[in-house]
């Protein structure tokens, strides 16, 4: 079978998935349209809610039954060979918790943004020393930035380099989910994209870390959504640009128009039917079936996938993995930590960015747009409000933020210090927080330019 027959058997068996809850739940049906064999459409009553393609295939064949077993690491590894303990402590203990366990002073804090939201900050101190702000991507946490250990986590080489490291965790993220009015059972509570991340959340935490330090400036690293969110604090509150020294942006993204994840993919084509049917299962919460992951591993996965454990951890799924700098010792501490919490609407705006082809606001629909913006379609992020110096760091093998994204992004920055690819062709999105060799071929550079920066020798 080719990987484009491979590709569309599996989103066949997604839909049929998806028609199987619809129906056992609200008497839905996903059936084939009257008038087009080559359409789907989802059925309540005698409506039709939307039409979508069958990529070739009918519904009335090959059904498949959804099923509800989960995959457990920890479970199918013991039973093949005797985990560290080390690594099993690792997968459990806490960010904060992770850092005292190596030996680093370590704090947490907490700050209270302007809509509400109560966010944990993780901080491996080194008083009176240059504050490096690091922001995590999409599905993960602060965690991302040690896990890995002092050898390679990033946060432990800023500090052991003289740095005050402070570790952000956005909104609705394993560490983030209090608000002063609402709890996570509550759907308002889930009524956020990325946009107010990068509104309140970075604005909340730069402001909180300046105050604590008594400084004017601070370093910023952001990976993959973390570079976004910095785009749209910058786009729309330019003043904070004046309180960072320098940005570093991994995997940065921006633009999504030549992604190449299938998750992405699929949530850009079926952003507006999928929205209803999330809406309808009371979804806010971005929290991915079982079945649903088992569906999108044979689009992804081969059989020469690492671990079957990968390929049930819809991070991987998201962003994809390289095999040669994947620690398989490590492993099962990535696993326990991400992912690490969104919300739907977060994700929806993801796929909005690559249908559209556009870095731009949340798409409410034409009417809704009307009354929150003044026009039928999202206001564009003005990325050239970013007048800090920054550093692109991308790499050739990645599926969200991908060279040609890049540089349209590149183009837009009006004091970018350049672009810096990863001398390493296979080098994947979560590399750039979890790749073995990382500290060697991206961190040694990176905290190159931070010292040149701060020399004003660029």
């Amino acid at each position: 079978m080719t990987y484009y027959a491979h590709k569309q058997a599996a989103l066949k068996k997604i839909f049929i998935f998806l028609s199987f809850k619809c129906f056992f739940f609200y008497g839905i049906e996903c059936v084939n349209t009257e008038n087009d064999s080559n359409t789907w459409s989802i059925k309540v009553g005698n409506y039709h809610l939307f039409n979508i393609p069958t990529f070739g295939f009918s519904f009335s064949n090959d059904p498949v039954t959804p099923t509800t077993n989960g995959y457990n690491f920890f479970d199918a590894k013991s039973k093949e060979f005797d985990l560290d303990p080390d690594v099993v402590e690792d997968a459990l203990l806490s960010t904060p918790d992770l850092v005292k366990k190596y030996g680093y002073p370590s704090e947490v804090h907490y700050v209270q943004t302007e809509d509400g939201y109560i966010l944990q900050l993780h901080r491996i101190a080194r008083s009176n020393c240059i504050p490096v702000l690091l922001v995590h991507g999409l599905l993960d946490s602060s965690a991302t930035w040690i896990q890995m250990g002092p050898e390679k986590g990033l946060g432990y080489l800023l500090h052991d380099e003289g740095y005050d490291v402070w570790m952000a965790n956005v909104r609705g993220n394993t560490y983030s989910r209090n608000h002063t009015k609402y709890n996570t059972k509550q759907p308002i509570f889930w009524e956020f994209s990325f946009h107010e991340m990068g509104l309140y959340d970075i604005p909340a935490i730069i402001d909180y870390i300046l105050q604590q330090t008594k400084r004017q400036q601070l370093h910023y690293i952001g990976h993959s959504q973390g570079t976004a969110i910095f785009w749209i604090m910058c786009s729309e509150r330019p003043e904070y640009s004046e309180k960072v020294l320098l940005m570093q942006a991994l995997a940065p993204v921006a633009y999504l128009e030549h992604a190449k994840s299938p998750v992405v993919s699929f949530l850009a084509f079926f952003e507006e039917p999928l929205g209803i049917l999330l809406k309808l299962i009371g979804a806010h919460e971005f929290l991915p079936s079982n079945e649903f992951l088992k569906m999108f591993n044979q689009i992804i996965c081969d059989d020469d996938s690492i671990t079957e454990a990968i390929c049930s951890n819809v991070m991987f799924l998201v962003a994809g993995f390289d095999k040669n700098q994947m620690n398989e010792t490590m492993l099962p501490v990535a696993l326990g930590h991400a992912p690490a919490g969104a919300s739907t609407k977060q994700m929806q705006h993801f796929g909005q960015l690559k249908k559209s082809g556009y870095f731009r606001q949340y798409d409410y629909g034409w009417i809704r747009n009307h009354w929150r913006y003044q026009s039928s379609t999202p206001p564009n992020y003005e990325i050239e409000n970013t007048k800090c110096r920054v550093a692109l760091h991308y790499a050739l093998n990645d599926w969200l933020a991908t060279p040609q994204d890049v540089e349209r992004l590149h183009q837009r920055l009006p004091n970018a210090l350049g672009k810096f690819k990863v001398n390493y062709p296979k080098f994947n999105h979560l590399d750039f927080v979890w790749g073995i060799n990382a500290r060697d071929l991206l961190y040694n550079k990176l905290i190159k330019i931070m010292k040149l920066v701060e020399k004003n020798y660029f």
